[in-house]
């Protein structure tokens, strides 16, 4: 009779451990044919993911079987993104506290095949406002920038509408000020908040009935997309990652739509050049590309001993402003 009190603590406590769920979830970007493109499963509304399990020997195996199981895409290049703990995170029912451990992977478009469970779709599906490679999306001044205003306008005390104001400013570059590219995240934290994306409607968090453009994701992946965006975006400008999603040979012209692709901008191509040269991140094959529609052009590789050289730390992609 001493123990059943003790029996009852325990199970209780047991109890609460199984509604503790660890969810790995993939970011995995490839660029193919000049767009962005992530892969997708369902109906290109979910990332692949799948639970922790015991016989999974650490979280980035377990998480590479679950892409493999889902896409049939092995993944090469991979690094842990964020760890998404909210508790109301999970938005189809479920009683578990849902912890999400996030990653992003790069490959190849070679590499880019997958199964007929899984699709690549191009990231500005779901954030349409990011690609300014054509100058600045009408979305933003014709339906994003009025109804941001109003969210502000709408605020009760003074502050808060000059606070909502200046951070619509900053991230979407509305009164003169330079767009930033890394500032992905915050801009769909942004419009969520107030109540324009189709999943804070969902999530029963906005009073707006309607939602703004752009593909919706389960739960929050599309959350965890846009921190996958904003990282690979900032890292593309002091980290070589970028040749992980280039063929082993390829043209300069062919890096250049690369970077600008991620980053949604359009780069000086006599700076990009010469600032490739000057840090040797690559290095000619010898060969020439016969593909490019006019005069051929030479053939390049990534140039992998600078990964051991100290001045790749320095190393910076000039994106043009303006």
């Amino acid at each position: 009779m001493e123990d059943r009190p003790k029996a009852t603590r325990n199970g209780r406590a047991a109890a609460k451990a199984k509604q503790v769920e660890a969810e790995l979830i993939a970011v995995v970007v490839s660029v193919n044919d000049g767009e962005p493109a992530v892969l997708t499963i369902g109906q290109g509304d979910c990332l692949p993911s799948g639970p922790f399990a015991l016989e999974h020997r650490s979280l980035q195996s377990g998480l590479r079987a679950w892409v493999e199981q889902q896409t049939g895409h092995p993944l090469g290049y991979i690094e842990q993104l964020y760890t998404f703990a909210d508790g109301d995170r999970a938005d189809d029912g479920r009683q578990q506290r849902v912890i999400s451990i996030s990653y992003l992977a790069l490959t190849r478009k070679e590499h880019a095949t997958g199964a007929s469970s899984c699709a690549w779709r191009s990231w500005y599906d779901y954030f349409p406002w990011e690609d300014h490679r054509l100058g600045t999306p009408k979305l933003i001044a014709d339906v994003l920038k009025p109804r941001l205003l109003a969210w502000a306008a709408d605020a009760e005390q003074n502050a808060t509408r000059s606070e909502r104001r200046r951070r619509a400013a900053i991230a979407f570059a509305f009164e003169d000020r330079s767009w930033n590219e890394e500032l992905a995240l915050k801009r769909y934290e942004l419009l969520y908040e107030a109540g324009l994306m189709a999943e804070a409607t969902r999530d029963r968090r906005s009073v707006a009935s309607d939602s703004t453009a752009g593909t919706a994701m389960i739960a929050d992946h599309r959350r965890i997309l846009a921190t996958g965006l904003a990282r690979l975006r900032s890292k593309i400008k002091y980290r070589p990652v970028v040749f992980e999603l280039m063929p082993p040979a390829f043209t300069l012209l062919q890096l250049q739509r690369t970077v600008e692709a991620l980053a949604g901008r359009l780069i000086n191509k006599p700076n990009f050049r010469r600032l490739i040269e000057q840090q040797e991140l690559v290095e000619e094959t010898g060969k020439m590309s016969l593909d490019t529609g006019g005069r051929p052009a030479k053939l390049y590789q990534f140039r992998r001993a600078v990964l051991d050289e100290t001045a790749v730390a320095g190393t910076k992609l000039p994106l043009a402003r303006g």
